[in-house]
């Protein structure tokens, strides 16, 4: 865990911390993407294959080269680098703010007043683990990173985190507590 406590203000007090859950991560966007990187990365390879037998000239190749890389990267290379940034991400509920930390390359620091949080959002799966979204929804065309990779999302929230409704209901406890 990340420390939290340079970011606190005077007097607040963290009620909760955590991070994302480890390894691979599955989104509803994913039911799209892993059946179109199939096809995209099939017919990159193809045309690859044939440009080699061809005797194409070296920047043919390379260029049918990139978009198997490109198809690869979608096919499962997103999910490595999603578990990766998702390391370096803690969260923390205190009793004035919601706090995350993103480390790393995409370094990032939000912080949420309670008290200015319009709407919160809870998915919760059979396990207990789930996602926390603050604010309104974000559309994936907006910064379609998000749609890509979960830990890229433009919208505040907690990621696959163990316990989520009982981190929620701390949550929406500390939003009714008067300041």
């Amino acid at each position: 865990m990340a420390d939290l406590s340079k970011t606190l203000l005077a007097g607040e007090k963290v009620l909760w911390q955590g991070r994302p859950a480890a390894g691979l991560l599955f989104t509803p966007m994913d039911f799209l993407l892993v059946p179109f990187s199939v096809v995209w990365t099939a017919m990159a390879m193809f045309a690859f294959w044939e440009s080699r037998s061809e005797d194409m000239h070296p920047v043919g190749l390379l260029f049918t080269g990139v978009f198997v890389v490109i198809g690869l990267f979608i096919f499962f290379g997103r999910f490595l680098v999603d578990a990766h940034i998702r390391k370096q991400i803690d969260y923390a509920v205190t009793d004035q703010r919601i706090l995350i930390a993103r480390g790393g390359i995409s370094r990032k620091f939000t912080a949420l007043y309670l008290d200015r949080i319009s709407d919160v959002d809870i998915s919760v799966k059979g396990t207990g683990r789930g996602t926390i979204r603050f604010g309104a929804p974000v559309g994936i065309w907006s910064n379609p990173n998000g749609a890509w990779m979960a830990s890229l999302s433009p919208q505040s929230q907690f990621l696959n985190i163990d316990d989520a409704q009982t981190v929620f209901d701390l949550i929406q406890k500390a939003m009714r507590k008067p300041s």
